[in-house]
């Protein structure tokens, strides 16, 4: 996530910054800097920003497992379906789309942003960077 999507969410949120300071448990400064693009979006403000977003519209997607047509195997060793949150599969780490589990949130967001049940949920306007 980049500062000008940061911006757009809090924006979206209809908070300032500082109100997003308190949500995320950080300082008005790094808030800031996240959107100045002077310090990067560590992983779990990115995922708070996307969770809360997420929760000011549900979104009508359908489960993960469903959208992506996963074969009963695969659901099995998913996460997203031992815990029913399959419109919340971006969020949860150890979900194996694409095959394989991703190490890193970075890897794990950069292949969400292409799917359909991210999509959905999220209407990003600029491309992360």
């Amino acid at each position: 996530m980049n500062g000008k999507e940061f911006k757009y969410f809090r924006k979206k949120l209809g908070k300032t910054q500082r109100e997003t300071a308190v949500l995320l448990a950080t300082s008005v400064k790094a808030v800031h800097s996240y959107e100045q693009e002077w310090r990067n979006i560590p992983p779990h403000s990115e995922r708070q920003i996307l969770f809360l977003v997420s929760q000011k519209n549900p979104a009508k997607t359908k489960p993960c497992w469903l959208v992506k047509k996963c074969p009963p195997e695969k659901k099995k060793q998913c996460p997203a379906w031992e815990f029913r949150a399959g419109k919340f599969c971006w969020f949860i780490n150890g979900t194996n789309c694409e095959g394989e589990v991703k190490k890193s949130w970075k890897e794990k967001i950069s292949i969400c942003r292409s799917c359909k049940v991210f999509q959905s949920i999220f209407d990003l306007p600029v491309p992360a960077t």
